[in-house]
């Protein structure tokens, strides 16, 4: 016989979840691994070849660039406990003595507080998420250069979900029975792919406010540098916040740690000067960006590497102001850095309190 304080334990246990998460930069996977520790099941869909999102890595002959995601800051406990089950894996950059440049490439400030460390992972950008995503990875549960299309209630059971995607060539897939549906994508994304259910018109509605502005980033590496008479390539500092009309930010590479030895710069264009040329072709952006990139720096040289990275949706201007949305009813939920703002960290507490929701 169970007696009634079992069957009173066995009542109180949270039932398992098959859950669908869309999405696999941060919020993704901080939302993904907290579901998975308490006991659900979790499928990961993402549209590229790999995780990370916006803390991305672009590969070349000389070396990586991080080319959306620059660093992050640790301010929240929860952030700083999570990133202590990588130990090692994460190191303070000297970006901290950021400098803040005029027009003219000026330095006008020391820019951001000393006190306030700037961390990378390492080697590159996104080797904490795939570390963080190693076990659904090795469970086979990321589906990887995989577009959710269209979400639907499962044809066998109108209690669950299914999702219809597009992978390599064009193929089609269906996947079904989730008992929710979590979007961890750039919020215009989202609201796109929630009009798709005809269930979660709220949500959407809620997202309309949400802005985020598109970056051009360029990548340039200057292999001659590493020659003895040309050691003093450049500015005397590794990254800079920038006024000038075309550059917002531009940042040494190679000075972060655990990286190349290659002068690499990462150059990430204006919010403003982005949208104005955001369907520009890539060789006339890249042109226009190595120019103002030579204004700043000094640098004349012919660049060995050049290539350049669109993102439509960069910085979030205007957040949500919620650290997430859920709807208990239909199952389904929203998370990303811009329910909060533009920073990782955001992003790391917007799936992580949408998990703690679900759970």
């Amino acid at each position: 016989m169970i007696s009634s304080t079992s069957k009173s334990k066995a009542k109180s246990e949270p039932q398992s979840k098959h859950i669908a998460i869309i999405g696999s930069g941060m919020a993704g996977v901080a939302c993904a691994r907290t579901l998975v520790q308490a006991g659900h099941s979790v499928t990961l869909f993402e549209k590229s070849r790999g995780v990370g999102g916006r803390m991305a890595t672009r590969s070349s002959a000389f070396g990586s660039f991080d080319h959306g995601t620059q660093y992050f800051t640790v301010r929240d406990a929860r952030f700083a406990r999570a990133l202590q089950t990588v130990p090692g894996l994460c190191k303070p950059w000297s970006a901290n003595t950021v400098r803040v440049l005029d027009e003219h490439g000026q330095v006008t400030a020391a820019g951001l507080p000393a006190q306030e460390a700037h961390w990378v992972p390492t080697p590159t950008m996104n080797a904490l998420l795939g570390h963080w995503a190693l076990p659904l990875l090795e469970q086979h549960r990321v589906e990887l250069e995989t577009r959710v299309r269209q979400l639907d209630r499962d044809a066998l059971n109108p209690h669950q979900w299914q999702l219809h995607t597009e992978g390599p060539g064009g193929a089609q897939h269906v996947y079904s029975g989730f008992d929710a549906v979590l979007l961890a994508i750039p919020a215009e994304q989202a609201r796109l792919l929630l009009n798709t259910s005809q269930q979660a018109d709220g949500l959407a509605q809620q997202i309309d406010r949400v802005q985020v502005a598109p970056c051009w980033t360029l990548m340039l590496a200057f292999p001659q540098a590493m020659q003895p008479d040309l050691s003093a390539l450049g500015p005397q500092w590794n990254a800079a916040r920038s006024t000038h009309h075309r550059i917002a930010w531009l940042a040494r590479e190679s000075s972060k740690p655990g990286r190349g030895a290659v002068e690499r710069w990462t150059v990430q264009a204006s919010a403003a000067w982005s949208q104005e040329h955001l369907e520009d072709e890539a060789p006339r952006v890249q042109a226009k960006l190595l120019k103002a990139f030579s204004e700043i720096t000094g640098i004349r040289a012919e660049p060995a590497y050049v290539d350049s990275r669109r993102w439509r949706h960069a910085q979030t201007t205007q957040p949500l102001g919620k650290s997430h949305l859920w709807d208990a009813k239909s199952g389904i939920g929203v998370c990303g850095d811009w329910c909060l703002g533009h920073r990782v960290e955001d992003a790391f507490v917007s799936g992580l309190e949408l998990a703690l929701t679900v759970a």
